[in-house]
C-alpha cells in the first residue's frame, strides 16, 4: 500500500523525523493565510510530479489560491488530483537521498543512500550509491550509519544529525510494517539543518489490518478491481472477452498467455487461491460476471483446492446467476473426476488438460 506524501510526513512526524510545517487541503477555501513563501504539491501516488507540473510555488495569497486552483481537480501523470500539500518553502544548500527497502532477495531491509538527491535514484551511477544490508535479527546499529556518512562525505555536524535521522528511519520500517521507507530529496537547509523535504512510505498490504487509519483506494484501480479487493480476491480488468478464474497467480498468468497463444482474448486476471469453500467460488463468478465476458474459463490444478468443491461452486453459481455464456473448466487435482461428474451431470464441458479447455473456449462463441 503506496501512501501519499503527506500520510507519509504525517508519520515522520510522529517518530521525530524533521519536516517542513505544512497542511493539506482540498479546497480552496481550507486554504490558510500566507506566512511564508511555500510550495504547492499535488498529492498523487507517482513520482516525478515537479516535471508534470505538479509543484508551484506561492510568496502571496494571490499566487497560493491560483497555486491551488490550478492543481485541484487537474490530472498530473494521468492522475485526477483531489488533494494539495502546502507547506513552508525550503532554502536548500544540497539534497541527498536516503531510504530503506525491502531487499527480497536478501530477505532483509537495505540501506540506500547517495550524496545525489533530488534525482530519481535509478538515474544516479551505481559508485555513487551506498547499499548496505541490515541484518533484522540484529537491526540498525550507527556504524551502518557512519560508513554511509563517510560515503557520502557529511560534515561532522550533519553526520551526527543523519545518523540520528537513520535511526527513526528504521524505526518507521520496522514499526510501521513497511516495504520501503524513502526520502528524496533529504534537504540540507542554508542554516546546515536536514529535513526530510519529500516521503514515500510503502506498506505490506499483508499488514494493512494493523494500520485501518490509511483508507486509501488506488486511482489506478478500476471500480471492479476495487470491489474485489474488498472482498479479498487478486483481480485484475483487461481489455479481452474470456473470463477466468484459476488458482494460484503462477498459473492464473500461465492461463492468460496460453489463451493469447490459441488466439483467445483474457477479460479479467482472477486468482481464486487455495479454497475448500463453495461461496467463495459463487463470489469469484459474480465479480467476473460484472466485466460483461463472452465465455467463462476455469483452470483448477493440484493443491489445496478440492475439485469437487470448485465445481459445485460452478454449479452454484451457474443457477444463481442464471449464467447462459458459455462455461469450460479444467480439473486436475484433489477429487477430480468427482469434480468433473458433477459439472457433466449440469451440462457444463470439464477437460483434465489445460490445453483442450483453452483450445476448446476459443471456439464456443
Amino acid at each position: 500500500m503506496n501512501l501519499y506524501e503527506y500520510m507519509g510526513k504525517d508519520i515522520f512526524r510522529q517518530y521525530g523525523i524533521p519536516v517542513p510545517n505544512g497542511y493539506v487541503v482540498s479546497s480552496v477555501d481550507e486554504v490558510r493565510k500566507l506566512t511564508n513563501p511555500v510550495a504547492v504539491k499535488s498529492q498523487i501516488l507517482l513520482g516525478g510530479r515537479g516535471k508534470a507540473g505538479g509543484i508551484k510555488f506561492a510568496k502571496t495569497d494571490q499566487e497560493l489560491k491560483d497555486a491551488v486552483k490550478s492543481l485541484l481537480g487537474t490530472k498530473v501523470r494521468n492522475l485526477t488530483v483531489t488533494k494539495v500539500l502546502i507547506e513552508d518553502m525550503l532554502s536548500i544548500k544540497h539534497e541527498y537521498y536516503v531510504s530503506i527497502a525491502l531487499n527480497r532477495s536478501a530477505r532483509s531491509p537495505t540501506l540506500i543512500a547517495s550524496a545525489m538527491g533530488g534525482v530519481e535514484i535509478e538515474t544516479v551511477p551505481d559508485e555513487k550509491i551506498f547499499k548496505r544490508i541490515i541484518d533484522p535479527s540484529l537491526g540498525y546499529s550507527d556504524f551502518i550509519g557512519r560508513e554511509a556518512s563517510t560515503f557520502m562525505g557529511l560534515s561532522p555536524d550533519l553526520s551526527k544529525q543523519f545518523l540520528d535521522l537513520l535511526k527513526k528511519l528504521y524505526n518507521v520500517y520496522r514499526g510501521e510494517d513497511a516495504e520501503l521507507v524513502e526520502i528524496n530529496p533529504l534537504v540540507e537547509t542554508s542554516d546546515g539543518k536536514l529535513i526530510a523535504a519529500d516521503a514515500k512510505v510503502v506498506i505490506d498490504s499483508d499488514a494493512m489490518f494493523r494500520h485501518r487509519e490509511f483508507d486509501i483506494k488506488d486511482p489506478e484501480k478500476t471500480p471492479l478491481e476495487l470491489k474485489a479487493e474488498s472482498k479479498g480476491y487478486a483481480f485484475v480488468e483487461l481489455d479481452g472477452d474470456i473470463g477466468v478464474i484459476a488458482n494460484g497467480a503462477g498459473l492464473t498468468m500461465a492461463t492468460l498467455d496460453a489463451l493469447l497463444l490459441h488466439k483467445g482474448r483474457p477479460r479479467n486476471f482472477l486468482d481464486l487461491g487455495g479454497t475448500d469453500n463453495v461461496d467463495i467460488v459463487v463470489n469469484a463468478f459474480d465479480l467476473v460476471l460484472e466485466a460483461k465476458p463472452k465465455a467463462i474459463l476455469v483452470n483448477i490444478f493440484g493443491g489445496v483446492t478440492k475439485c469437487d468443491t470448485v465445481a459445485q461452486g460452478i454449479v452454484d453459481a451457474k443457477k444463481k446467476f442464471d449464467i447462459k455464456i458459455p462455461i469450460v473448466v479444467r480439473l486436475s487435482g484433489v477429487h477430480e473426476e468427482e469434480g468433473r461428474q458433477i459439472l457433466k451431470e449440469n451440462g457444463i464441458e470439464a477437460f483434465s488438460e489445460m490445453m483442450p479447455a483453452i483450445e476448446r473456449v476459443t471456439k464456443v462463441f
